[in-house]
């Protein structure tokens, strides 16, 4: 039986944990509390004379195969970007609820039409607290769930307040308040990273992991730090000053909506600078084991690509359409769905290639290195 010893052997002296948080949320969620985060997201030991070696952390780790192909019969993935039912542009119909979204607003608006119906108590979410800056939320009103909303960046606070750990961890580790307020029925949302962590409690049946009755994944490029550091070459490279930019949004490129109107894109590969070093091994761009997921790539900017995967995505977006969700206007439905899905297949297919080009340097390096 693999133990977190291994964990750290495996996966994070190589540089490959993702910071999910899903080994110390286990280890919390049935009190025994050996593990816990470091100031960055790292998993570490707290108390280590707590830990039982269950094994169980090191089974719900996204970077081993252990339970791979458990969680993808659980959603009947298919190659080679996972089942996809239906993928549609779309947009949220609540002029509130766009206000704040990044792209289209179509999670906060699926999200928003679950608990109106009843269906869902809340939603495991990030929310802000400042621009670029967010923590884990455990969101139980349609206030909470709407404030959740679109990509937000700290000026007012300085970007060394901000750190990658908020993009991976923060909504897992929301996990802790489901167990202490007994909520029975939620909706996630989170990176590929995450989704995996989750429907690995799921096939594990990990407490509190069966109260996730939908999963909501956000198309991921990778985690970008935007540290002091980073911040000023950014601005160099994208010849602007952060006072004057009003949003960010990640699609095909980085771009940067100032508050002229102006929109200044910069390209995945100058970003590399940026890039947290577990995303070179990451292969899931389009999350792939999610209920729905979504991303602005291969939308217009106010739109979101919308990929229903399961059965209940399914259902979820065919009610949803029916009732808070507008579909594309701006060129032909069908056609704009073939563009975003050729969009996605690109982009997925870059980053399955980087990963195992990356993997395959790693093991080498690691064997020189013997």
């Amino acid at each position: 039986m693999k133990t977190f010893e291994d964990l750290i052997e495996e996966v994070q002296k190589p540089g490959l944990c993702h910071r999910c948080g899903g080994c110390v949320t286990f280890c919390s969620a049935v009190n025994y509390g050996a593990l816990e985060l470091d100031d960055n997201g790292k998993p570490r030991y707290k108390d280590a004379s707590r830990c039982i070696e269950c094994g169980i952390c090191h089974a719900i780790c996204p970077e081993n195969d252990e339970l791979t192909d458990e969680t993808r019969q659980n959603v009947d993935w298919k190659p080679p970007l996972g089942r996809i039912l239906e993928l549609t542009i779309a947009r949220s119909a609540d002029p509130q609820v766009l206000q704040h979204a990044t792209d289209g607003g179509v999670v906060t608006g699926l999200i928003l039409k679950l608990f109106d119906d009843r269906l869902i108590d809340g939603a495991i979410v990030t929310r802000p607290l400042g621009r670029f800056r967010r923590e884990p939320h455990l969101a139980l009103s349609r206030d909470e769930i709407i404030s959740a909303a679109g990509f937000f960046f700290d000026t007012s606070h300085g970007m060394k307040n901000y750190s990658d750990k908020y993009l991976t961890y923060a909504t897992i580790e929301a996990f802790g308040a489901v167990i202490k307020k007994g909520v029975k029925r939620l909706a996630f949302v989170g990176t590929p990273c995450q989704i995996e962590t989750v429907r690995r409690m799921q096939a594990l049946s990990l407490i509190p992991s069966e109260t996730i009755k939908y999963c909501f994944g956000l198309f991921c490029s990778g985690n970008f730090v935007f540290g002091e550091k980073q911040q000023k070459q950014l601005s160099r490279i994208g010849g602007f000053e952060w006072a004057d930019v009003k949003k960010i949004n990640i699609k095909e490129d980085l771009i940067i909506h100032l508050n002229d109107g102006r929109n200044i894109r910069i390209i995945l590969d100058e970003l590399e600078f940026m890039k947290r070093f577990a995303c070179y091994f990451c292969r899931d761009y389009a999350a792939e084991l999610a209920d729905i997921s979504c991303g602005g790539v291969g939308a217009e900017n106010g739109w979101t690509t919308v990929i229903a995967r399961t059965s209940t995505g399914k259902s979820i977006l065919t009610e949803s359409k029916k009732a808070v969700l507008e579909e594309c206007s701006y060129e032909n439905t069908i056609s704009a769905s073939k563009k975003a899905l050729g969009a996605i297949t690109k982009l997925s297919a870059r980053k399955k290639n980087a990963a195992l080009s990356n993997r395959k340097a790693l093991a080498a390096h690691a064997q020189t290195e013997k």
